[in-house]
């Protein structure tokens, strides 16, 4: 568990259009579905956690968590999500100053992200932090402070910004790189072959 009180956000507000459409987080991968293999690695990791989806929020009760849909209209990606997030926690969780996001396509992201994303805020003095691994950024793994609710909340809403890097960009922003040997912790099931690797390394 994180020392701080820290709100986990589970993203599973996309299209899914590259797996043919539908909800991939809810496919089977080994005995489990991919967001209970994603619950299972956030929910040491934080205080609570919230799933983030859009439509039918009925179709996740078997997970007992909260669920919020994003205020952006039209599937405004990730960043919509973590604006969600940031206003559920402070209706919520009125405690919790961070919220740290994780894909809900992503079955083997590291059991101490949360607790390093949290370090290099705290220890650097960086106002936000993102996850790396290899030679590619992870900005949909990171951490946010409940504090800038509102200048997100205005990129998103008035001035329609979509890209996380384009809105980390204004901020004073640390990566921080994991090391792999063999599987990247941080691969997302994005296609029906994706799976299927997946499934043989379980």
């Amino acid at each position: 568990m994180v020392s701080a009180n820290i709100l986990g956000v589970l993203l599973a507000g996309g299209k899914s259009r590259r797996m043919g459409g539908g909800d991939k987080c809810l496919l089977k991968l080994g005995k489990k579905t991919i967001l209970q293999h994603v619950i299972d690695r956030a929910s040491p990791q934080v205080s609570d956690l919230l799933l983030n989806v859009n439509g039918d929020a009925d179709r996740f009760d078997q997970y007992n968590l909260p669920v919020a849909s994003d205020q952006a209209e039209n599937f405004a990606g990730p960043l919509a999500g973590v604006l969600t997030g940031l206003e559920w926690s402070m209706k919520h969780r009125p405690n919790c100053e961070w919220l740290v996001t994780f894909p809900a396509d992503t079955p083997f992201f590291p059991m101490d992200l949360a607790s390093k994303l949290y370090g290099a805020v705290t220890k650097d003095g960086v106002q936000l932090a993102c996850a790396a691994s290899g030679d590619r950024r992870h900005p949909v793994f990171g951490i946010w402070p409940v504090s800038l609710y509102d200048q997100l909340k205005k990129a998103v809403i008035e001035d329609g910004v979509r890209k996380i890097d384009e809105w980390t960009s204004c901020y004073n922003l640390k990566v921080v790189k994991f090391k792999f040997k063999e599987v990247d912790p941080f691969f997302n099931i994005n296609r029906p072959e994706d799976l299927k690797w997946a499934e043989k390394l379980f």
